[in-house]
C-alpha cells in the first residue's frame, strides 16, 4: 500500500479534525509577498518553529487560496506575527474577494516585501521548498532577517475567536 493510499484508511472526519484544531490556540501570521507588482498576502494561524540553526520555519497554505499563486513563484516573504491589538489586520487578511492592503497599515522594507506596521514580529524569509501534502502546500523557509517588539503581546486564535494575551492570561 502507498503512502497516499493509506492517508485516507481510517482517518478522522473533516469535522471532528478541525473540532481538535479549533479548541487548540495558535498565534495569528500575516504572510505577505509581492506578486506582478503587488503586494499578496493572507491570514495564517499555521506558523511553526522547524529549527534553530539553520533558521527555519513553515507555515501551511491551501492550494485553492487566492494567495497560492503569488507563493508559487516568490522567492522571499515576511511572516508577521500580529500583536494582540490587531484582531482586525487578521480578519481583513483572512477575508477573500478584497484588497487587503487598501486600508493602509503597512509599509515595504527595501528589498520590497511588505511587512504589517504593529506587529508584534515579523521575519524575513527565503522560500526554500514548498511541498504538497493533501490539499495544501507545506511551505518551507530560511529565516534572513528579523525585528521584534517586545512591549507588545501576541495575537492567539482559540475556538473561531481572537485572544489577546498578557499579564492577566499567565498561570
Amino acid at each position: 500500500m502507498t503512502s497516499a493510499e493509506r492517508v485516507g484508511e481510517d482517518c478522522l472526519t473533516v469535522d471532528a479534525y478541525k473540532s481538535v484544531f479549533r479548541r487548540h490556540p495558535a498565534g495569528v501570521a500575516v504572510i505577505a509577498t509581492v506578486h506582478n507588482g503587488r503586494p499578496v498576502g493572507f491570514t495564517a494561524t499555521s506558523v511553526i518553529s522547524v529549527s534553530a540553526e539553520p533558521p527555519l520555519l513553515a507555515f501551511s497554505l491551501a492550494a485553492t487560496s487566492s494567495s497560492a499563486p503569488a507563493i508559487a513563484t516568490a522567492d522571499t516573504l515576511t511572516v508577521n506575527l500580529l500583536s494582540g491589538q490587531q484582531d482586525d489586520i487578521a480578519a481583513r487578511f483572512a477575508t477573500s474577494g478584497i484588497d487587503r492592503f487598501s486600508t493602509g497599515g503597512w509599509t515595504t522594507l527595501p528589498t520590497g516585501e511588505p511587512i504589517i506596521t504593529g506587529a508584534h514580529a515579523w521575519i524575513r524569509a527565503r522560500i526554500i521548498e514548498r511541498t504538497p501534502v493533501g490539499a495544501s502546500y507545506l511551505i518551507s523557509l530560511l529565516a534572513l532577517t528579523s525585528n521584534a517588539q517586545p512591549q507588545t503581546t501576541p495575537l492567539v486564535f482559540h475556538d473561531r475567536t481572537y485572544h489577546r494575551l498578557g499579564p492577566h492570561t499567565a498561570i
